[in-house]
Formats: structure tokens, C-alpha cells, sequence
């Protein structure tokens, strides 16, 4: 497989370890969480497979150019204009986590407005990139940041504040009941796959995808949740965990690097987390984005040769956005975030269905 596939699903992995995943994990830290992510594990590597063979079988289109093939216009438009709106709230999400972690932890005397008017005009103009460069983007920032991010948590996992008795008692809850909030939360890791509705179309021939890559998606994706659930409990204990608001930022305020220029980890960390945040929203965004210049014909819309039309979501983007950020508390975002991935639940596995419709339709199709 081409290593941008690896980014999309890494990218969906790596920007929710320190934000809404971990909280609602930790708060059914009793309950089921560990259940809820082993089954979660098996449906969301089953998913990535049925996801990637299916879009390997047609390289080079996207899902709107397969359902406008296959599928009547009273159905595909609303339908892809229901899947921008998703994209659009991945990527809302992940800005206004961002936006309270820095005016909490980096910049508590900055206007709320002003910190995520800054994240959004830095990523909106981005998303209008055509999607080849997006992805180059992508690697750029990825090989800047992950080398560091990763060397964070080898000094998390070589800590000697890392207490393994903690992690060894968070594991015997095993045998609890999956909780479903715990179950789609774990789940939604697994959504980077989805990704390829849209960049499919970079990848124009067909690729190579076996067990090879599958062992390899499932090795990420495990160590990526042991890594998000067990660690801040090793370091924060089991009994209370579930009332840090952001679990990950005390682990890291708990590591040191004495050689380094600045000592705590935790403004390092915050720092290189920022440019996976920015990805995610850039990714998300750029998706909804090229959504709604499908539904609604943008590229059309010009003045003296110049396409105008794709620049028409911009305000309502930025709009919607900075709303949300004024009136949601972090309560609020983790309460909604929960409701937004039990309803993902629903609809990602249903889409299998659709993609076997289109798959027997484009045998017919011109």
C-alpha cells in the first residue's frame, strides 16, 4: 500500500489520543471500557479491510462518482451533502478541543476568538488545495512531528512514575460488559479508512493490500489504544482517573527531559500535538469541502475564468465554527462528542451495504 494510505489512518489515531477518546474511555474506566475496546479492535480492523478492498477495486474515483454512476441524482446529493456535514463536525471537533487545550494550558490570556480564528484561517486555505498536495502536506508535517511525538512515549513508557500495578488493575475489568459510549469512542479510530471516499482518487492504480497490511493496521491501532487508555492510568492511578478532564496532559506534565532546551514535556508536547490537530482538521475539512463542490457544483461557478464557487463554504465554515467555540463549555463538547460517535456507529458499518449495491451496479455502468 502507498504510505499516504498509512497517514489517513494514522493521522484519525494519533489526534484523538490526547482529546475526547481517552475522556469517555476513562469515565467507564469501571464499566466495560476494556471490553469495549477489544470488540472494538476486531469490527474496526473488519471494517478498514471491507473499506480499502472496496475502494482498491476501483482506483482513482471517489464514492460521489461511484454513487452518480450507480445511484439516482435524489439520492446521491443529499446523501453526499449528509456525509459533508460529518466531515465538517470531525474537524469541529478537533478544533475546539485544540482551542480549549491552548487557552487552558499555552495562552489563558488570549480571546477564545482570537486563538481559533488563528487555527482556522491557518487550515481553512489549505483545505482549498487540490488533493495531491494536501497529502504532501500531510507527510511534512507527519515526519516533522511523529519522530517526537513517538520518543514522548518512549520516555512515558521507560518512566519510572509509570506504575504497571495500576495498568495490571485496569486490565482485570475485562470482564465488565461493553459500554456502548466506550465501544464508539474506540470505534471512531478507526474511521481514518473513510478518508478514501474522497482520496481515492490519488491513488490511481491498484494497490497491494494482504495480510502484510493488515498486521500492520492492527499493530497501530492496538498500541494506539493501549496507548490512549492504559498509560495515563499507569501514571495517574485507577480509582480517580475519570475525573481529569484532559488525562493526557497530566501524564505528560508528569515527564521530564533533563538534556532537553525546555524540561517540561508537557509544553513540547502540546506544541508538536497542534500540528497532528492541524492535520486532522486540514484532512477533514478538505473532504467536506470537495463534498460540497460535488453537491453543489462550485467548480462551475466562475468569474473571468477564475473559479469563485469554491470559495462560497469559507464563511459558513468559519461562521458555524467560531459560534461553537463561544458558546460550548468542555462539558458540553465532551457530552456532544459522545453523541456524535454512537451515531457514527450506525452509520459507517451501513455503508457496507451501499458499497455492495455499487459494486454490482458499476458492472453495468458505462
Amino acid at each position: 500500500m502507498s504510505r499516504f494510505y498509512y497517514y489517513l489512518i494514522l493521522i484519525n489515531m494519533a489526534a484523538n489520543i490526547i482529546a475526547s477518546v481517552p475522556v469517555i474511555l476513562l469515565n467507564h474506566h469501571k464499566d466495560g471500557a476494556v471490553s469495549s475496546m477489544l470488540i472494538s479492535i476486531v469490527v474496526g480492523i473488519i471494517l478498514v479491510i471491507v473499506y480499502t478492498r472496496f475502494f482498491n477495486s476501483f482506483p482513482g474515483m471517489t464514492l460521489p462518482e461511484l454513487l452518480k454512476k450507480t445511484t439516482v441524482k435524489w439520492f446521491y446529493q443529499p446523501f453526499v451533502f449528509f456525509l459533508a456535514v460529518i466531515w465538517f463536525i470531525a474537524g469541529l471537533i478537533t478544533l475546539i478541543t485544540f482551542t480549549f487545550l491552548l487557552i487552558r494550558f499555552l495562552t489563558p490570556q488570549m480571546p477564545i476568538i482570537q486563538i481559533s480564528l488563528t487555527i482556522i484561517l491557518s487550515v481553512i486555505f489549505g483545505c482549498l488545495m487540490k488533493t495531491e498536495r494536501v497529502l504532501y502536506t500531510v507527510e511534512l508535517i507527519l515526519l516533522i512531528t511523529i519522530p517526537l511525538i513517538l520518543y514522548i512515549f518512549f520516555k512515558a513508557y521507560s518512566s519510572d512514575n509509570l506504575q504497571w500495578d495500576f495498568v495490571k488493575e485496569a486490565a482485570l475489568y475485562v470482564n465488565q460488559m461493553p459500554n456502548f459510549n466506550a465501544f464508539s469512542a474506540s470505534f471512531y479510530l478507526f474511521l481514518g479508512s473513510a478518508n478514501l471516499f474522497l482520496f481515492n482518487r490519488f491513488f490511481t492504480e491498484k494497490q497491494n493490500f494482504g495480510w502484510k497490511q493488515i498486521i500492520i493496521i492492527a499493530f497501530i491501532s492496538i498500541t494506539t489504544l493501549f496507548t490512549t487508555y492504559f498509560i495515563p492510568i499507569g501514571f495517574n492511578g485507577f480509582e480517580n482517573i475519570n475525573e481529569l478532564i484532559y488525562p493526557w496532559i497530566a501524564t505528560s506534565d508528569s515527564l521530564r527531559m533533563e538534556f532537553f532546551i525546555i524540561e517540561r514535556v508537557l509544553f513540547v508536547f502540546l506544541l508538536f500535538y497542534l500540528g497532528i490537530a492541524f492535520l486532522s482538521i486540514l484532512v477533514h475539512w478538505h473532504v467536506s469541502m470537495e463534498f460540497l463542490k460535488f453537491v453543489f457544483k462550485l467548480d462551475n461557478i466562475k468569474y473571468k475564468e477564475n473559479i469563485i464557487g469554491k470559495f462560497f463554504p469559507i464563511p459558513f465554515f468559519i461562521g458555524i465554527s467560531l459560534f461553537c467555540v463561544r458558546q460550548l463549555n468542555e462539558y458540553e463538547l465532551f457530552r456532544y462528542t459522545t453523541y456524535f460517535y454512537n451515531v457514527l456507529v450506525f452509520i459507517f458499518p451501513v455503508m457496507v451495504v451501499l458499497f455492495f449495491f455499487i459494486k454490482r451496479r458499476m458492472k453495468y455502468a458505462k
